[in-house]
């Protein structure tokens, strides 16, 4: 498999655990009441960890990975929108969800939403990039290029 074919793929699962974290996970959350809070807010973290750990972890490895082969324009930017992303959690959501865990509050859920919108921009962002590199590392695009511009 080729990098570019591994990074398309760690930013797939990337993006795609992203929108339903955005899409699904949170908005259910942000339903919780107050009086079921704590349990919610807990069974979420302790759910959610391992996948975050194993998602972040791939997209670590391909992102160091391309770049480190080919530090290329779509690779640089899919690299620095997954960095967006998991930085906005390690500085943003994990702290307000450290915050939460204490108890529901409407104006750190609010900032927690916003921020998960960031993460989530930036890892639709690095999907994209990494489909063009993909596009640019074919064999196949590549042979069809060269033939399209022979024939104009």
């Amino acid at each position: 498999m080729s990098r570019a074919t591994v990074l398309v793929v760690a930013t797939a699962v990337h993006a795609g655990f992203q929108l339903t974290v955005t899409g699904l996970v949170y908005p259910a959350l942000a339903e919780v009441p107050e009086a079921r809070w704590a349990q919610a807010h807990a069974r979420h973290s302790r759910r959610i960890v391992p996948l975050v750990a194993v998602v972040y972890g791939g997209v670590v490895v391909s992102a160091a990975g391309s770049l480190a082969a080919r530090a290329s324009a779509p690779v640089i930017v899919s690299a620095v929108a997954s960095a967006t992303s998991l930085g906005t959690t390690a500085l943003l959501a994990a702290p307000l969800h450290g915050r939460l865990g204490a108890g529901r509050d409407a104006v750190l859920l609010g900032a927690l939403l916003r921020a998960d919108r960031l993460r989530c921009a930036g890892a639709v962002v690095a999907l994209v990039a990494a489909l063009v590199q993909a596009g640019r590392a074919s064999p196949v695009a590549s042979r069809s290029c060269r033939r399209s511009t022979r024939e104009s």
